[in-house]
């Protein structure tokens, strides 16, 4: 089984092929290295099952695959705020091309979606029959909306093509292969403690988010691809475990023995003021639920951002 990963050499997407390559599947990793990085999956290179591929899912690509893994889109605030009209062709084009891939080669599809599909949810905790609550016209709107749209395309092509679809709807996930700069609320306070800085909270710091560990995540990915005929999601993949940015930030200074102090900036634009997922449905079709308790998962990402400084 041949299996394509966009996005291969991103934080998600070099766990992914990690664990593809486990499995015993011959791995094409797709990347156009804008927010991927080689040191990810340098460990795969020259592996018999594994093949890299510098391109843009912009652009059509050809290949016989029989499952596809569409990740590819930068996912932080500050990367896909930094080139707007890519991040959407990202979502829309890139969608677009891989659909017509998986038609041609009638390969299983999964779609790594986000829980920004919510916007700032007027529903909490968010089920997945919720429409969401999104600026369309807003600073986050080119990843928000794009995603929204490459939901619409997958079921599209679903519907008229009958192409196999599968969509997943990621939560704030974290763990080792963060990139230390990509701006999301993990790495920031991680980096910020290490280096003793102040430690930015943004608005009070009572709005929540639900973290879920890398690991778990890979996880549910890979038992969505293989489920049952018929179920399409989308369905939310996250931890339901709800915790202000006080309590992070709390916790990060603890595990660091960090000497850094908490400051507190304006709300940017359109930042959700809750996130938790209702995983419901992940329980019932793929029997998953997340395993990592939050502070096991921040040991493991604080030592990889040691060693990341280290190197």
């Amino acid at each position: 089984m041949t299996q394509l990963v966009t996005g291969g050499a991103g934080f998600l997407g070099s766990h992914l092929c990690d664990r593809l390559i486990q499995d015993g599947c011959d791995v094409i990793c797709l990347d156009n290295f804008f927010t991927g990085q080689k040191q990810n999956i340098a460990h795969l290179l020259g592996k018999a099952h594994f093949e890299l591929v510098r391109h843009d899912v912009v652009f059509p690509y050809y290949a016989e695959v029989q499952g596809i893994y569409n990740l590819a889109c930068p996912a932080s605030p500050p990367h896909y705020q930094y080139n707007p009209v890519h991040t959407t062709k990202t979502s829309v084009s890139g969608a677009i091309n891989m659909l017509g891939l998986a038609k041609r080669t009638h390969a299983r599809i999964l779609q790594a979606s986000t829980s920004e599909v919510y916007g700032d949810p007027a529903v909490h905790p968010q089920v997945e029959s919720y429409w969401g609550n999104v600026n369309p016209t807003g600073i986050r709107s080119c990843y928000d909306e794009g995603k929204r749209c490459a939901e619409t395309l997958f079921f599209d092509y679903h519907r008229q093509n009958h192409v196999d679809i599968k969509i997943i709807r990621i939560f704030n996930t974290y763990g080792p292969r963060m990139h230390p700069n990509d701006g999301r609320v993990v790495s920031n306070f991680i980096m910020q403690a290490l280096h003793n800085e102040d430690i930015t909270i943004y608005g009070g710091g009572k709005q929540t988010r639900s973290f879920c560990y890398v690991d778990d995540l890979i996880e549910a990915m890979v038992l969505m691809m293989h489920s049952r005929d018929g179920f399409t999601g989308p369905v939310n993949i996250g931890n339901p475990g709800e915790f202000t940015m006080i309590e992070l930030a709390e916790k990060i200074l603890s595990l660091t023995e960090s000497k850094s102090k908490i400051i507190f900036k304006p709300l940017p634009q359109d930042d959700p003021l809750r996130r938790q997922p209702d995983i419901s449905l992940a329980k019932k079709e793929l029997s998953w639920q997340p395993k990592v308790p939050l502070e096991d998962g921040l040991k493991e990402t604080i030592k990889y951002f040691k060693e990341y400084g280290d190197a």
